[in-house]
């Protein structure tokens, strides 16, 4: 008998990537809704579930599936803060996350968003369209020689700053757990998130979302920010405080904004609105600034991220059906390294925690 996946929020782009990972072992169930309490009732008959960044993996959620007869959550992301583990492990829900996927394929989107956002690409496309060809509003910077602050130093903030190091960038890094090796590698240099905001041309955020980051970036630590920073998250949404940013943004204070997440995307991103005003005030007052770039959670869309993620949510499934473990389950805190237990357990607002793969983002 074949097992079945059912697999919410199954977009068309990813749907190949997963048949092709599953390899007519399993029967993927694809769903394009989101996971929800309604929705839970599409995994009747499966044994697994996948979900994506957005889905509603809360306790009540999880007891659904559990008496559907579903055994394993396959988060088919890095991030699980909209998973509720402690029930999963209640339930005997076993959930495997992708903590490492491609590196590349974020880090050189935050890049991409520097560098759109600096030389006003998106203003000079549109001008170029209809004909207008001057330059007086489109001057930028040079990044060369500029001073980056990396908000999280995991493999995609490490990458970054492989990449910013070619620039010619200075590097400041904020993490709860340095890495000596970019240290050596690039000239990174450890400081504290005020110091970091202080001294930094750009900012760029890799920290996972948890209690203790949610708003890290709020009205008080966008003031420290130099006047006229830009700031760049490609890590989670609500890491910023987004009324707070767009404030920061009308004083002038936020020279740019670079976005790939947003705290309020779900049942925005992924979907589309373009036949109807958007319905978000807040995000359509920010794509109104000039100097705001928006992409809609769009950092892990490459060939090879895409694939890497397939490959390994079904070898998670593999894994277990076959008696044994995989590195990419989420365990209870009593059972994991106490390095990560303890990082876990941080509640001061520069304690993210996130060794074994939850700041990679």
């Amino acid at each position: 008998m074949t097992i079945t996946i059912t697999v919410f929020s199954a977009y068309p782009f990813e749907q190949p990537y997963l048949t092709a990972a599953a390899q007519n072992r399993y029967r993927c169930h694809f769903v394009g809704a989101a996971l929800t309490l309604e929705t839970a009732e599409q995994a009747a008959g499966s044994t697994a579930v996948a979900v994506f960044v957005n889905d509603d993996a809360s306790a009540p959620v999880l007891e659904k599936l559990r008496a559907l007869g579903v055994r394993y959550l396959l988060v088919r992301a890095a991030g699980h803060d909209n998973v509720d583990s402690a029930a999963a492990h209640r339930l005997g829900l076993r959930v495997a996350t992708v903590p490492h996927y491609s590196p590349f394929a974020i880090a050189e989107h935050a890049l991409a968003l520097m560098l759109a956002l600096n030389r006003h690409l998106h203003q000079a496309d549109a001008q170029v369209r209809r004909g207008d060809f001057r330059l007086d509003n489109l001057i930028g910077f040079d990044l060369h020689g500029k001073t980056v602050g990396i908000v999280g130093c995991g493999t995609i903030g490490g990458t970054l700053a492989g990449l910013l190091h070619g620039f010619g960038c200075r590097l400041l890094g904020h993490d709860i757990e340095p890495d000596a090796e970019l240290t050596r590698r690039y000239g990174l240099e450890y400081v504290p998130l005020d110091e970091l905001c202080a001294r930094a041309d750009v900012v760029s955020l890799h920290a996972p979302l948890t209690p203790a980051t949610r708003h890290l970036f709020n009205a008080a630590q966008l003031a420290r920010l130099r006047p006229g920073a830009m700031l760049i998250n490609t890590g989670r949404g609500a890491l910023l405080d987004t009324e707070a940013a767009l404030a920061a943004l009308e004083s002038g204070h936020l020279g740019y904004l670079g976005l790939d997440v947003y705290e309020h995307e779900k049942g925005l991103f992924f979907n589309d609105h373009s036949h109807k005003l958007l319905p978000d005030v807040l995000l359509a007052q920010l794509l109104a600034q000039p100097n705001v770039l928006v992409t809609g959670h769009q950092g892990f869309l490459t060939r090879e991220a895409l694939t890497s993620i397939a490959t390994t949510t079904i070898e998670s499934l593999d894994s277990w059906l076959a008696g044994q473990p995989t590195a990419n389950e989420l365990l209870p805190a009593a059972e994991q390294p106490a390095a990560a237990a303890a990082a876990q357990a941080a509640v001061v607002p520069a304690g993210w925690g996130l060794r074994y793969g939850l700041n990679t983002a």
